[in-house]
Parts: structure tokens; C-alpha cells; sequence
């Protein structure tokens, strides 16, 4: 693999990541939200949305709880598991690390 490919990659990985970190947090501070609320918040399609729940899912961070049966609307709630408040505290920290490599960087650039 070359430079360019593996930059692009690392740079998709990132963007993943931080569409994580944004859902846990929504998540987190408004558990009852519907999928088109947080999909409007974040700016994603529902499908996005969607894809992204499924993967929180599978890894154990989100656990997707139905609370009230309607036979017009199914409402859920979203509930950040231990693993997942973890998992979110780690994301965090992480982009924090990297905002601020960043910002070192342009300290240096501007500088010179």
C-alpha cells in the first residue's frame, strides 16, 4: 500500500471514529431521542444513522431498548453500556490528543 492510500484510510478510520463519539454523546445526554432526531442533530442520513446504531450494537457499547408499544410507532431508547461509556471516554481522549498535536503543529508553522 502506498503513502496516499494509507493516509486516505487513516483518515476515513478518523472520520468513523468521530462519528462515534458524536452518536455516544447524543446518546448519552438525550437517550430518548428517535433515529430522525439524531440523525438530524448529526447531520447523517437515517440510513447512516442506521448503519452506524447497528455497528454500536454489535461491539456492545449501545444496547437499543423498546420502551413504549404503539401500533403506529415503535419508540426506543439508547442506553451506553459500561463498555460503551468507556469506549466513549477513550474516543474522547484520543481526539482531545490529537486536537492538540494539531494545534502544537500550527504553533511551530506559524513560527517560522
Amino acid at each position: 500500500m502506498n503513502v496516499i492510500n494509507v493516509q486516505l484510510l487513516n483518515r476515513i478510520m478518523d472520520e468513523e471514529k468521530q462519528d462515534y463519539l458524536n452518536l455516544l454523546r447524543k446518546i448519552e445526554n438525550k437517550p430518548e431521542s428517535s433515529q430522525r432526531e439524531l440523525a438530524d442533530e448529526l447531520g447523517f442520513s437515517l440510513g447512516k444513522l442506521n448503519y452506524i446504531l447497528k455497528a454500536l450494537k454489535s461491539k456492545g457499547l449501545v444496547k437499543i431498548n423498546n420502551f413504549k408499544k404503539n401500533p403506529y410507532k415503535l419508540n426506543y431508547i439508547y442506553v451506553l453500556t459500561p463498555k460503551g461509556i468507556s469506549e466513549k471516554t477513550k474516543l474522547t481522549i484520543n481526539f482531545m490528543k490529537k486536537k492538540m498535536k494539531e494545534y502544537d503543529e500550527l504553533k511551530k508553522e506559524l513560527k517560522r
